[in-house]
């Protein structure tokens, strides 16, 4: 089953009256009534997809100011502001997933949308960190309903000629919304305060739930079942990793807590994937990873944003703390790697026609590799146009790789299954991200106090706490403070970048010899006989 394939199925869920009207649209050029075009729709959802993206990177930007706020939280605590978000998405983008294929991606969307606001007012109205992180359970819950309805939303008003290069569009969208989460941040956090982030995106979420409410085409229903077994087993597995592993500096590698969260994660795991081997409708049935196309393809996809939310983890952080940067000037300066990307993402889909798709993903995958390793260099004195230019590496590597690695995935799985298709596409951005968060957070900052010197080592609370104590006590100490913050830093990405390496390597020597590079057929040969001939 090809890409293209799976994006007729897509098509296929436009269900009734609304899908015969775009078809028409499509064909006669005119607008039926209640229509934004054929371009419209998918902008909309790509302003979906990059409103719930853009809390991921925008709090990062927020972190050293949430650091110094009444808030006070701990350095381990600021890893779970950013990462709790990310690991509600992760765990609940495939039940989302089959809650569309259920109940219809546009409802599930707009109730998302919804749900995010719900969770971006508690933030902004959070007394404390605890109300905080709840909160940020509750926007990551919203965000795991939204995404995945809008890559399926998305095929569904695109012709079949262009759906390679509406996967690309969407994933490109994936990335913008992160550059302009800084962007939006940056303006905010100059002007205002932490709070006011938060709050801004509440009426985004209202117009955009309006305007999908309006325009979004109506989708069939498939009578998928749920598993809240698996999906409490998913959600335990995954919070019990990230304990291990955001804990694990403060509590001891080798603490009860953290080794028995570790244990957690392979007992539930392991349950987690015998009781999908055992049930008539598992959330994830493990033997899709037979189909090579999946199994790389979600490697892949979760080693890239792997590396991308490390860099944008520590991005914020290295030109407050170490350039001096203002929020604005901070979140200005990371746009360059999202205009790269909106640039090169769509174009990666005709490149792995020409080429194939596994050397388009080798060179996306390298670039990303190099990127992170020129990042590692980058210290105080570091000038600002070659920080851009580690950044564009970075960016033209996540551009290719990621719409055909996601292209492969949604192209591999049955028509039925195509709402789970995208959400397991979805999921391994956000674990993902997820995990490259924690290991960067827990190993800048492990690094960097170790490194204090001692009259600053005191307030290591948080990194803000270190730098502001440090420049109390004068310049000296405040630049042995930031060489401190950086050198931490270059550990932090080499650490990265060789996970992303090892990663990109298993996905390319899973992928050789596979006529899933086809430019063709990109998945055809990993999907069972029986699979193909139903498509």
């Amino acid at each position: 089953m090809t890409a293209h394939s799976a994006a007729t199925a897509a098509s296929h869920t436009a269900g009734g009256t609304s899908g015969d009207h775009g078809r028409r649209a499509g064909r006669d050029g005119g607008r039926p009534p209640g229509s934004m075009g054929q371009g419209g729709v998918p902008r909309l959802m790509h302003a979906a997809v990059m409103a719930v993206q853009a809390m991921v990177s925008g709090v990062n930007l927020a972190l050293p100011q949430l650091s110094a706020s009444a808030l006070h939280p701990s350095a381990t605590q600021t890893v779970w502001i950013v990462d709790l978000y990310v690991l509600v998405f992760a765990a609940l983008l495939i039940p989302a997933g089959a809650l569309g294929d259920r109940w219809g991606r546009k409802p599930v969307l707009i109730a998302g949308l919804a749900v995010f606001a719900l969770g971006c007012l508690g933030c902004a109205l959070a007394p404390n960190v605890p109300v905080l992180l709840a909160c940020r359970a509750v926007s990551g819950l919203g965000a795991a309903l939204v995404m995945p309805a809008t890559l399926a939303l998305s095929l569904a008003v695109t012709p079949p000629p262009k759906r390679g290069q509406a996967v690309g569009a969407w994933s490109g969208a994936t990335g913008l919304g992160g550059m302009l989460g800084n962007v939006v941040a940056g303006g905010t956090l100059q002007f205002f305060s932490w709070p006011v982030f938060f709050a801004l995106f509440v009426p985004v979420s209202v117009v955009l739930a309006v305007l999908a409410a309006r325009y979004a085409p109506a989708t069939e229903r498939h009578a998928a079942r749920l598993d809240p077994i698996g999906t409490g087993l998913l959600v335990a597995t995954l919070t019990a990793l990230l304990f291990g592993l955001v804990e694990g500096r403060d509590m001891g590698w080798t603490s009860v807590p953290v080794l028995t969260g570790f244990a957690v994660a392979v007992i539930a795991g392991a349950a987690f994937v015998a009781h999908a081997l055992h049930t008539d409708a598992p959330l994830v049935d493990p033997r899709l990873f037979r189909l090579r196309a999946v199994r790389t393809g979600t490697l892949g996809v979760a080693a890239a944003f792997l590396g991308m939310f490390s860099l944008f983890y520590l991005n914020a952080q290295y030109l407050q703390y170490a350039k001096g940067f203002s929020a604005l000037t901070t979140g200005l300066a990371i746009l360059p790697q999202g205009l790269c990307m909106k640039f090169v993402s769509p174009r990666a889909a005709q490149l792995a026609r020409r080429w194939g798709a596994r050397r388009v993903v080798a060179l996306g995958m390298a670039l990303i590799v190099a990127g992170l390793l020129l990042l590692s260099l980058s210290s105080a004195h570091t000038p600002y146009w070659v920080y851009v230019i580690d950044l564009l590496v970075m960016a033209s590597g996540m551009g290719l790789a990621t719409p055909p690695l996601s292209s492969a995935i949604v192209g591999a799985l049955p028509k039925s299954r195509s709402g789970v298709g995208s959400a397991l596409n979805s999921t391994a951005r956000e674990l993902g991200s997820a995990i490259g968060v924690a290991v960067v957070g827990t190993v800048l900052t492990a690094g960097f106090t170790a490194r204090l010197a001692a009259p600053v080592a005191p307030y290591a609370h948080s990194a803000s706490d270190a730098m502001s104590a440090a420049e109390r006590l004068g310049a000296v100490q405040h630049a042995a403070a930031v060489t401190a913050f950086t050198d931490a830093m270059a550990i932090a990405y080499r650490v990265v970048a060789v996970i992303v390496a090892v990663a990109a390597a298993a996905v390319l020597f899973g992928r050789r010899n596979s006529s899933a590079d086809s430019p063709t057929h990109p998945a055809a040969a990993d999907t069972p006989r029986n699979e193909r001939e139903s498509t």
